[in-house]
């Protein structure tokens, strides 16, 4: 089955191969090759390895493509083609070590993942005739990470770009100290279906299962880009970033603070959908906004090429909820105030109000621009606390992460917030425009305790005759909850939204 889809891809591949070559010289194209390439410690990865043909005996530059968790080597074979086709670039495209015909365990981008993309470039020196001057990576999801991390340890790397992937293990998967159980649960099943989990791993899901989620962090920092951005500054590496706004696995706040502490070229795009969705399409060789972008950041930081990108705008981003690119040099300043008087509700139990289901919410969003929806007037005040701000007589666009100084005052040790910022219309019908969630454990009952929680970052559009409102309760079906029945909660504080 593996090998017969692999074929069926290669096909449509060969076929857009095809399509480009018919505006570029004639004799230029690609060839496919099937390898097996030696990486840490003698591991095998299967790869596909794309070549330009056409074009000479090269030296040619080279990208390497790790492949998304649970994910092959034929992922990225028809974006390859048209990098080779179009550009001159040797692609190596490999399956991660662990997952399908590769060996070895899966380390969840630990040092022997890191390892092994040096050694695909090791060997790509030796066997493709490559330029060691002109090295890229990049991917999608377990790929951007694997991407970004190599990029700290080999200089080599002079430009990454990295979509739907993660900077900060921990931010992404335990949010505020709450775990995001549907997408860990989904992770662990890919890796289980596709894949041989190694003993951290195994550890990991042993902890989760237990329900001690937080003993499994130890594995996080090594794995996330976040503590090593030090090293890739110093490398002077050229980072292209590119996330979806509702990304179920890795949401976007994780990679703002990220880019906001880069101090090489860089770029970072944000647009609707969901985890990998706004790039799938791309990697398989059909028309991509975000994959275009990525080319032309490899031949500008790769081959010299002097397309413009590096005077855009560095932030580019679309709102969630329609509209085109829009590009800026940060998020604006400009804010809107929401007073949060002072209410008392009860925790434990579970409202209308929710941030949807992971994966199907933010592909619905990014493909049919059909929101997380919720009827205000259903979500119970006894069991949330629920503000409103005011009618918007001219509209405008929420751009950035809002974020709610809150006095919290619980009546047990333990307590998991879920904030839900809603785009609320004349008939009181609300869409979910961002989210977050945040856990007080070990807290003193019955003593007030200030916290910031900072919503995820969001570009979205608020019509004429519309206005803001902020629901918070304390049971969410995507997370894990340690709020208990029976208890209550005391919540007051301020929601500043930017504006622009």
């Amino acid at each position: 089955m593996r090998r017969s889809m692999a074929t069926l891809l290669l096909v449509l591949a060969t076929i857009a191969g095809l399509a480009g070559t018919a505006t570029a010289a004639p004799s230029t194209g690609f060839s496919t090759s099937y390898q097996a390439i030696p990486g840490d410690g003698g591991t095998t990865l299967h790869a596909f390895v794309i070549r330009p043909t056409g074009r000479g005996d090269g030296p040619f530059p080279l990208v390497v493509m790790p492949s998304s968790w649970g994910v092959n080597d034929i992922e990225y074979v028809g974006a390859a083609a048209k990098l080779a086709y179009q550009s001159g670039y040797v692609v190596v495209s490999y399956t991660a070590r662990g997952f399908w015909d590769s060996g070895g365990q899966i380390e969840v981008a630990g040092p022997q993942d890191v390892a092994d993309a040096s050694k695909v470039i090791d060997w790509a020196q030796a066997n493709a005739n490559i330029d060691p001057a002109r090295i890229g990576m990049g991917g999608i999801s377990y790929g951007a990470g694997i991407s970004l991390l190599t990029a700290a340890a080999d200089p080599r790397i002079r430009a990454v770009v990295s979509m739907s992937g993660w900077t900060d293990l921990a931010a992404s998967l335990y949010p505020n100290q709450t775990v995001s159980s549907q997408g860990v649960d989904l992770l662990l099943a890919a890796g289980h279906l596709t894949g041989r989990p190694g003993p951290e791993l195994q550890q990991a899901e042993k902890d989760y299962l237990a329900g001690d989620f937080a003993d499994a962090l130890p594995i996080a920092p090594p794995r996330s880009a976040a503590t090593k951005i030090d090293a890739i500054n110093a490398h002077g590496t050229a980072v292209m970033m590119a996330n979806a706004w509702e990304d179920s696995l890795f949401p976007p706040s994780q990679l703002v603070d990220f880019y906001g502490r880069l101090t090489g070229p860089k770029r970072l795009m944000l647009t609707p959908g969901d985890h990998a969705t706004p790039e799938v399409f791309g990697a398989a060789g059909l028309p991509n906004e975000v994959w275009d972008a990525a080319d032309r950041w490899f031949d500008h930081y790769l081959l010299g090429v002097d397309n413009g990108i590096d005077r855009e705008q560095p932030v580019q981003v679309k709102p969630a909820n329609g509209g085109g690119w829009q590009g800026s040099a940060g998020f604006p300043w400009q804010q809107q105030t929401i007073p949060l008087a002072s209410k008392t509700f009860g925790a434990g139990v579970d409202t209308v109000a929710d941030s949807g289901t992971v994966f199907v919410s933010g592909i619905l969003q990014g493909y049919l621009n059909i929101p997380t929806g919720v009827a205000m007037p259903l979500v119970s005040p006894l069991a949330a606390g629920i503000w409103s701000g005011p009618v918007t007589s001219q509209g405008f666009e929420v751009d950035g992460a809002p974020h709610a100084e809150l006095t919290v005052t619980p009546s047990a040790a333990d307590t998991t917030l879920f904030a839900y910022l809603y785009d609320v219309g004349p008939l009181g019908a609300g869409s979910l425009i961002t989210h977050k969630p945040y856990s007080l454990l070990g807290a003193a009952p019955g003593v007030a305790r200030t916290i910031d929680l900072g919503l995820e970052p969001i570009a979205w559009n608020v019509p004429a005759g519309h206005h803001l409102a902020l629901v918070v309760d304390t049971v969410d079906p995507r997370y894990l909850t340690s709020s208990k029945l029976g208890s209550t909660v005391a919540l007051s504080g301020t929601l500043t939204v930017p504006v622009q």
